[in-house]
């Protein structure tokens, strides 16, 4: 057998077995090294997501296996809008278009929070929530920010154009709660 694994030379076996386990564990050195990196790749996904649905501080609590005590915030203020007529169009629409239609205009209200002092709580279907004051207390700016925040929403869904039905306006219903 080890002639036919040497291909006809004569060797000893102690080296057949060395050179055998040799290329053995360099090919498992190789394999441990691709999972490290794939392992890597997916705790990064992993890690973008969790701070994208939690406070970074929060976040970071629970990767380390922390505790996290709720927080009392004195002053802030929140945003909530939804698009009105949203089950309208959603009838008439291909459900494809009707993600479309809220990744595009999420993308684009995610790009307007980002000059502004503001949180994004939460989207779920057409609702779309924002807070200031939290979870960065920013004093008694809360209210101008997102006052400011939702007026530049409002200025941007008034050139917003659905990609399968271009000549519906789409208008937002918008309102705000300070405390």
């Amino acid at each position: 057998q080890f002639k036919s694994i040497n291909k006809g030379r004569k060797t000893n076996i102690i080296d057949s077995m060395l050179r055998m386990l040799e290329q053995y564990s360099s090919n498992l050195e190789d394999l441990i090294r691709e999972r490290t990196e794939e392992l890597e790749v997916e705790k990064q996904k992993t890690d973008k997501l969790l701070t994208q649905m939690l406070p970074p501080s929060v976040a970071q609590a629970l990767k380390m296996g922390t505790p996290v005590e709720p927080e009392y915030f004195e002053e802030v203020t929140l945003y909530f809008s939804d698009i009105v007529g949203f089950t309208t169009i959603s009838a008439m629409s291909e459900p494809i278009e009707v993600v479309d239609l809220l990744n595009d205009l999420y993308t684009l209200f995610d790009a307007i929070i980002g000059s502004h002092d503001v949180y994004k709580v939460e989207t779920i279907g057409d609702a779309y929530m924002v807070a200031s004051g939290l979870p960065k207390r920013n004093g008694n700016r809360h209210a101008g920010e997102i006052a400011n925040m939702a007026l530049d929403i409002l200025s941007s869904v008034g050139t917003f154009r659905m990609r399968h039905m271009p000549e519906v306006p789409v208008r937002i219903r918008i309102g705000l709660h300070s405390g």
